[in-house]
């Protein structure tokens, strides 16, 4: 099964409360936290939703 690498940069203070909880669900908790989870639509879809605080590492 695929996987895929992300990253959060940027901090979820100001942030809408469902992004905070979006960012959390992705297993995320601070700035430069790397994350390696399955890689499927509903992943995809969370990762667009919060796109201008995380991005996906490169392998």
């Amino acid at each position: 099964m695929a996987t895929i690498k992300i990253k959060q940069v940027r901090s979820i203070n100001g942030c809408k409360e469902d992004q905070r909880r979006t960012v959390r669900a992705l297993g995320l908790h601070r700035i430069n936290d790397t994350r390696e989870i399955p890689d499927n639509e509903g992943v995809r879809g969370m990762i667009f939703k919060v796109k201008h605080l995380v991005e996906i590492v490169e392998e």
